[in-house]
């Protein structure tokens, strides 16, 4: 008997490359400029009506403002589960899986991505949601209309995966294109929460039983911070995805887009004729005006202002662990 169907919402993550939109009491997946709303709740939204229930694993840092989103938008459905420390994304989804019923088949997202064509999402939900409860683990492959080198990619035979492949050069990239089988990874997974379990326990007992422990130390949405300390590290793709024999690929066509870097902002926001002028990426409370520069960056939110080409984009980290390192007040 297949249980409920469940939305767990990843919500962890600093959001570096944003700054200074990103913040720690506010990082990139809530800042509200899509649309007037952020990426968080365009997830919930998206994702609520798929579902009876939902889950956020988040950082502690940021729950207030979990919780306010989850009540403006009357998501009632929704609880959290706040990380004490966060240890990736194959830790974050034990802790939903342990939570839930082990029929129950949980629908896994990231809350910073976007995505668009609805109706192409749901059709590729529901075959996710056939292939789970047939005991399979899913992964959602994106199809590929450029050369893209920032993503990973699923190289697949039908709906079965051949292999997963790191970030490509550009040559490699162009070749998955033209091979027509080589997917991007969207970080997007459906389930039971039991097959899960079953294939973290088979390939990292160490993960399973340190989060198994947490979550039977733990008597509030806030997990055991000292036992937190003892899970290790590692994402469910290099914990489960790239070992289990269970896997299945969904070959998707919807819109997708994960917004990591103000270059990619710049793409989005470009198709809709928000925050760009020219060539350029503006994102301000005050008029600016640019004379004779392309392809440049001018982001300004609470006290900080950051001027660099969009090509540099990937630098932005670095500035944010500088003033964090610093103790700046300007990533809080």
């Amino acid at each position: 008997m297949i249980g409920k169907k469940i939305h767990v919402l990843l919500s962890g993550g600093s959001g570096s490359r944003l700054w200074p939109l990103s913040r720690k009491s506010q990082t990139k997946q809530y800042i509200p400029i899509f649309e007037g709303m952020s990426l968080f709740e365009k997830a919930i939204r998206l994702n609520a009506e798929l579902c009876q229930q939902g889950v956020v694993v988040l950082n502690k840092s940021s729950l207030k403002v979990t919780q306010e989103v989850l009540s403006k938008g009357s998501f009632d459905n929704y609880r959290c589960i706040v990380e004490s420390k966060p240890k990736n994304t194959a830790a974050a989804i034990a802790f939903a899986a342990f939570q839930a019923d082990l029929e129950d088949l949980l629908l896994v997202t990231p809350s910073d991505h976007v995505i668009e064509n609805r109706e192409a999402y749901v059709s590729a939900v529901e075959e996710a949601f056939d292939w789970a409860s047939k005991g399979y683990l899913v992964t959602f492959g994106i199809q590929p209309h450029k050369p893209e080198t920032g993503y990973g990619y699923i190289q697949s035979e039908g709906s079965d995966v051949i292999a997963f492949h790191e970030k490509p050069s550009p040559d490699k990239a162009k070749q998955f294109l033209s091979e027509g089988n080589y997917y991007w990874n969207s970080g997007i997974f459906a389930f039971k929460a039991g097959v899960y379990l079953e294939e973290l326990k088979q390939y990292r007992p160490d993960i399973f039983l340190a989060c198994q422990k947490v979550i039977r130390n733990s008597h509030q949405e806030e997990l055991h911070e000292k036992l937190s300390e003892a899970i290790p590290s590692e994402s469910i793709d290099y914990a489960v995805m790239e070992r289990s024999d269970r896997i299945k690929v969904v070959r998707s066509q919807f819109k997708w887009s994960d917004l990591g870097s103000f270059e990619s902002l710049f793409e989005y926001f470009r198709e809709k004729s928000a925050f760009v002028s020219g060539s350029n990426l503006i994102i301000t409370d005050d008029q600016v005006e640019l004379h004779g520069l392309e392809n440049v960056m001018v982001i300004q939110h609470q006290g900080a202002l950051m001027v660099m080409p969009l090509s540099m984009s990937q630098e932005v980290k670095k500035i944010y662990e500088r003033l964090a390192k610093e103790g700046s007040a300007l990533v809080e």
